[in-house]
């Protein structure tokens, strides 16, 4: 069972930028892709982004693509979202998530495919 904890969320101006983070208590933290989602109120959970257990391949929504950047040091068993130049509309609650996925570059983007989610954190982004 791995424990996710995110934190850094709250309110910022459109154009500003927030940092966002998740710690994991696995035991090898390099053994789970990681990734970040985000619901909106009234909306599905939304893929952001995700990164590979090793940390040597990212993958990013094009809705964030150049703004957003995924980040992690498995030696802290930590994992960040940078977020800049935020918009209005990417206001929402942000997800941590992982999947025990070991010995593969591979970033899973369906929010099925993950097993362990965190409790959330707000963001909003006021214009």
């Amino acid at each position: 069972q791995v424990q996710l904890v995110e934190s850094g969320g709250g309110l910022v101006q459109a154009g500003g930028s927030l940092r966002l983070s998740c710690e994991a208590s696995a035991r090898i933290f390099g053994w789970y892709a990681m990734a970040w989602f985000r619901q909106a109120p009234g909306k599905g959970r939304e893929f952001v982004g995700g990164i590979s257990g090793g940390g040597s391949n990212t993958i990013m929504a094009d809705s964030v693509k150049g703004r957003f950047t995924i980040t992690r040091d498995n030696a802290n068993k930590t994992g960040s979202l940078q977020m800049n130049n935020v918009k209005p509309e990417d206001t929402a609650v942000y997800y941590c998530a992982s999947k025990y996925y070991p010995g593969t570059p591979d970033v899973p983007s369906e929010a099925g495919q993950y097993d362990y989610w965190g409790q959330g954190t707000q963001v909003t982004v006021s214009s």
